[in-house]
């Protein structure tokens, strides 16, 4: 998945010249939910890019140590979320390049399903990569593009381009948001204040600053945090120029024929953002009341699997009429389960995450909402958790459609054995995992709860319809530009 920010700040917003470094990497705060594996940052002077990435949280990257030297107007920002590449420091992104023609960083979330093609583009395929990204693949042929400026650089290289792609970009002068032309993953524009959110006075005198800088974001919530005003979303298949003092500049590269993944809206995103103008935590209370309707259970009290879990569960109990309970305790320092990068460690950070109550579920029948059965094993030991504790019955319920297929445009779900609906029935599952009952929400329950069309979200991982075809050997295999000569991580 990965969260990218960027920001572009007037001369006088800051006279100390690092202030775009704490910005972005503030802004990255709110996206840790997005990547845990690695972080980074670059910046501009207006002359040179530096860059600064290391594997581990954000907070441990870019710390007080590290902001200081990273100065400059003009940033982007990268926490990573591995789909394409292994969890190695050469892989952290924002990546860089220095070509002929300019020097350039990226910051990417999404994965392209036509790595091996463009690779062959790569000065005839005969070039030699430092890192094992698509990333790393799209940075250098954007750095080698003959094209004099940036911007028609990108114009010649997007619509080569094939799969999910929201980019920040940086070069000397400029900050650039860029959507892939079905909008897989979201990327929003917001206008920073000079002051908001880094000068508590600022924010509460009442006056509105007349220099205001310009913020990209992967989700609103890293707007809030830096106190900058959504203004809209970046759309499929348009290209956002941030420069300093200047009004944005868009440019349309692409047809837009919009596929929001709607596994951002059931799961991935934090539930204070805002996407296709619901807000998450609302859309997602929806949805446990469409779960209700679907898939009632005799229970005792509905509780969550937390975090994610919690707003459709207060639906749920809302539209059963059962009491909502907390009857689980999550460790909040340890990271997602979902998105650890192999299956031993999703196996070790479950038995750490979760702790019973055992006063709250002995002796009762519980009704569990979790936001979606992925693998199973995170479901399997929880059930087995509730059970220990004295839970006389657990029943499951599931806002997220039983996952079918693999995900190819962000998602680390690429191989079909790995997801248990697909080699498993319902009924299976149930098994499986130990409860009492299971139900998952319908494709037509989710677009109840969001009162928006099908046409409007990449339903995939669902239903199977792929919006961009993925060729055998991408969908199959994680490390292909690994497993390709001259191609190393």
């Amino acid at each position: 998945m990965c969260g990218v920010f960027g920001a572009v700040l007037p001369e006088d917003f800051d006279a100390g010249g690092a202030q775009a470094a704490a910005v972005a990497a503030l802004g990255l705060f709110a996206l840790q939910h997005r990547g845990q594996e690695s972080a980074g940052l670059a910046v501009s002077d207006g002359e040179q890019l530096m860059l600064y990435k290391d594997l581990g949280l954000i907070s441990s990257v870019l710390d007080e140590r590290r902001l200081p030297s990273l100065r400059g107007r003009l940033a982007i920002a990268h926490c990573r979320y591995s789909t394409t590449g292994s969890t190695v420091w050469e892989n952290a992104q924002p990546t860089f390049r220095l070509g002929p023609r300019r020097a350039i960083a990226v910051g990417h979330n999404g994965n392209l399903v036509n790595t091996r093609e463009l690779l062959g583009r790569l000065r005839g395929g005969r070039a030699r990569l430092p890192a094992s990204t698509d990333t790393e693949l799209m940075t250098a042929l954007l750095a080698d593009e003959p094209a004099a400026d940036t911007v028609d650089a990108l114009v010649r290289v997007l619509p080569t381009l094939r799969g999910a792609y929201s980019l920040v970009i940086l070069d000397e002068r400029r900050v650039i948001g860029v959507r892939d032309p079905y909008g897989f993953r979201p990327l929003v524009l917001g206008r920073l204040s000079a002051g908001a959110g880094m000068d508590a006075p600022d924010l509460w005198s009442g006056e509105r600053p007349t220099a205001h800088g310009w913020c990209l974001s992967s989700e609103t919530a890293g707007l809030d945090i830096v106190g900058a005003e959504y203004v809209r979303d970046v759309e499929p298949g348009e290209m956002v120029v941030l420069e300093e003092g200047r009004e944005p500049r868009s440019i349309r590269f692409a047809e837009a024929t919009p596929a929001l993944c709607v596994f951002e809206l059931i799961y991935f995103a934090r539930p204070d953002s805002y996407m296709e103008g619901r807000n998450l935590y609302e859309a997602r209370r929806r949805m446990g009341m469409e779960l209700a309707r679907e898939h009632p259970a005799e229970g005792d009290l509905v509780m969550p699997v937390p975090d994610t879990g919690a707003p459709a569960a207060a639906g749920y109990a809302e539209a059963s009429g059962l009491p909502y309970r907390e009857g689980l305790v999550r460790n909040r320092y340890t990271g997602r389960t979902f998105i650890q990068p192999s299956q031993t460690m999703r196996q070790r950070g479950v038995t750490i995450k979760l702790n019973p109550l055992r006063e709250v579920v002995r002796g009762r029948r519980l009704v569990v909402v979790d936001d979606s059965i992925v693998r199973g094993t995170t479901t399997k030991q929880i059930v087995a958790l509730l059970r220990r504790a004295g839970a006389e019955s657990v029943h499951v319920r599931v806002t997220a459609p039983p996952i079918y297929h693999p995900c190819f445009y962000g998602i680390d779900t690429q191989i079909e054995t790995e997801l248990i609906a697909a080699t498993k029935t319902t009924e299976e599952i149930r098994a499986f995992i130990g409860a009492d009952s299971l139900g998952y929400l319908s494709i037509q329950g989710v677009l109840a709860a969001l009162d928006l069309p099908y046409e409007r979200f990449c339903f995939a991982c669902f239903d199977g319809r792929y919006p961009e075809p993925v060729p055998y050997d991408v969908g199959r295999r994680k490390f292909i530009l690994e497993e390709v000569a001259g191609v190393h991580g």
